[in-house]
């Protein structure tokens, strides 16, 4: 380039020497001999040119270059083929500098849509032509090309060892601090990937620091989001970096903008608090038009990541209605499961879910439909039409035992929250055989399966009085025992506390008792019939998991069940139980206990012991006498 430079300047200096006497102002007579003689010992003698005017001069001598150059950039851009772009080697045209970059630049574009020529091409003498001028002239690139030009030697999958390569990555790394912001992050998006398949490593690494040093650089939000998709999981430091400039551009996002931070977010598993309240406050004060897809991967994000806001779920709800129609399948039941984890329970939109079943009837597919049954079970939502549990029970009557064994407990299990279950579907997974899958094991998930089937067992023990079949034996509820060290909450803490100061003598009450049905109580006393406390001990108690006492209850005895219900058992803005927990109180309901709830909302208002006494006093007397109204 310097070159070329300077052989410009050379040619209109010798046209300014030629020109100069005629055009020299008077009293300047020096000047034109000091320039004639300064070029005369570098530059050759212009006698040989024919004279002419000063535009003549430079049309000839200066720019009769630039109509060559022009013309092979025309035909590098114009080429339709691979053949096209080699046969230009051949022809006598000027390769120099940025051209034979920018021929292999469009040789690895036309091969991205016709990519069945890659085969030839690699086997070509010609592309090794290429590649072996380019690196002879790999200094004499620009950045923007260079940039690309690396990235097309990643997509033609070059040997490891390939020496246009490895100058080209050299390249690269001297020009780091030279390469402008946005050339860095499109080499990082463009051709991470391929510098960590082709051993590339160490020009990534450098390029994410350089990207992290450099962060303040970025002026648009399309590079912040750009950036966040694509190299955010790479560096942890960079993701920091690119959060706090998500946070001073976010007014500068559109809905599309907003929609891919969200889901990158939700990729990535990054509850990145800050900026989901700023995405939040945007999407609820700005009256952006969202689409189909941007609500279905909003209500994506927000369900994968957790993270509650009231007004951006009553948008999204509202904003989905009008969409219902033209929703698949698909996205219902993926919607549907969103909102469940996020513990929404809009009653317009869920009844909307339902309908959308019951009209796809012929077409729904049974995996939909056990999503949508089980996201309808953790929040304790039941259609009010009959015919959507008559489309379960159907679907599910031939496929059942097809399915894998986790989802078949699932939803079984989504059926007892429901109050929907049937005997045949209860003994499919009740079986001994079935039941030995789980026995056990050790992991995680296998035993929060086994936890399920318990809770199916103590349905059909305490709501089927019909059912004949197999259940859970008790031998299979000992393992049971060791999962109830875990965490004290200040809640249950505080419950026990002013439990213990009520009950006065600790053979009056039991705390965190496992009863056979799966369900664990915070407390549990008896009364007489008196309304006086009796040693627990004393007397029979086939509720545990390890039956004790001897003597029957005296006449009139009352066992009672503190259960605490914290803020997470809740849906979300809302006093009404999920469903696992309206499953419990069912459960022990049917067990013969009366019971005592001590919902967070309630407790929290009680700023004395004097206070919480009381609240449990007269907690224990509503039991009581609820039942004797009964």
């Amino acid at each position: 380039m310097a070159a070329h430079l300077v052989r410009r300047c050379s040619w209109l200096l010798r046209a300014a020497t030629r020109l100069a006497p005629a055009m020299a102002p008077a009293g300047w007579p020096g000047l034109a001999r000091a320039a004639h003689r300064t070029l005369a010992s570098s530059a050759p003698s212009p006698s040989s040119h024919s004279s002419g005017s000063w535009s003549e001069l430079l049309e000839k001598e200066a720019f009769t270059p630039f109509a060559e150059n022009q013309e092979v950039d025309q035909l590098i851009e114009k080429a339709t083929g691979p053949e096209e772009l080699l046969r230009l080697l051949g022809s006598g045209h000027c390769l120099h500098q940025n051209r034979a970059a920018l021929v292999l630049i469009r040789l690895c574009r036309l091969l991205s849509e016709k990519p069945e020529h890659k085969a030839t091409l690699t086997q070509d003498a010609r592309l090794q032509q290429l590649l072996h001028l380019i690196n002879s002239q790999i200094s004499t690139v620009w950045n923007g090309t260079l940039v690309k030009l690396l990235r097309s030697l990643y997509v033609l999958s070059l040997p490891t060892a390939s020496r246009t390569l490895r100058s080209a990555e050299q390249e690269v790394r001297w020009r780091l601090r030279r390469l402008k912001y946005k050339q860095l992050a499109f080499l990082v998006e463009s051709s991470a990937t391929y510098m960590q398949e082709q051993g590339s490593q160490e020009l990534l690494a450098e390029l994410l620091v350089h990207l992290e040093r450099r962060w303040a650089e970025i002026e648009d939000g399309r590079t912040v989001v750009a950036m966040m998709m694509k190299a955010g999981h790479l560096s942890e430091s960079l993701m920091n970096r690119l959060e706090d400039k998500c946070l001073e551009l976010v007014e500068q996002f559109g809905p599309d903008e907003l929609r891919k931070v969200l889901v990158t977010l939700a990729a990535q598993n990054r509850r990145s608090v800050p900026v989901l309240r700023a995405i939040s406050y945007h999407l609820v004060q700005k009256p952006f038009l969202l689409t189909k897809s941007i609500l279905l991967d909003l209500a994506y994000a927000y369900g994968k990541l957790g993270f509650h806001q009231t007004q951006v779920f009553q948008r999204l709800a509202a904003d989905l209605l009008p969409y219902m129609p033209s929703l698949t399948s698909s996205e219902v039941a993926h919607c549907t499961k969103s909102f469940a984890f996020l513990k929404w329970l809009n009653l317009p939109l869920f009844e909307a879910f339902t309908q959308h079943v019951l009209s796809r009837a012929q077409s729904i597919t049974v995996p939909h439909l056990c999503n949508m049954l089980l996201a309808f079970a953790r929040v304790n939502f039941r259609p009010g039409q009959d015919q959507f549990f008559s489309l379960v029970h159907k679907k599910l009557g031939a496929e059942l035992e097809g399915l894998d064994l986790v989802l078949q407990v699932d939803v079984v299990w989504a059926l007892c929250v429901l109050q929907q279950v049937r005997d045949v579907e209860l003994h499919a997974v009740l079986r001994p055989e079935f039941q030995a899958q789980f026995l056990g094991s050790g992991s995680p998930k296998d035993q929060s399966t086994f936890q399920k089937l318990v809770h199916i067992s103590a349905t059909a023990q305490l709501e089927h009085p019909e059912y004949t079949g197999p259940l859970l034996p008790a031998s299979a509820l000992v393992p049971l025992l060791p999962a109830l060290d875990g965490k004290v909450t200040p809640l249950q803490k505080d419950l026990q506390g002013a439990l213990r100061g009520l009950l006065g003598t600790a053979d009056r009450g039991s705390f965190t008792v496992a009863t056979q049905y799966g369900w664990v109580l915070d407390a549990e006393v008896l009364l007489d019939a008196d309304g006086q406390f009796l040693p627990l001990r004393d007397f029979m108690a086939p509720h545990l998991v390890l039956p004790c006492g001897s003597q029957p209850l005296p006449t009139g005895a009352k066992r009672l069940a503190f259960l605490r219900w914290e803020f997470p058992n809740f849906n979300s803005r809302s006093k009404d139980l999920l469903g696992r927990f309206a499953l419990a109180r069912r459960h022990l309901l049917a067990a013969g206990f009366l019971l005592v709830d001590v919902p967070y909302y309630e407790w929290l208002e009680l700023k004395s012991e004097w206070q919480k006494g009381a609240y449990l006093k007269d907690k224990m007397r509503k039991a009581v006498a609820e039942q004797l109204a009964k």
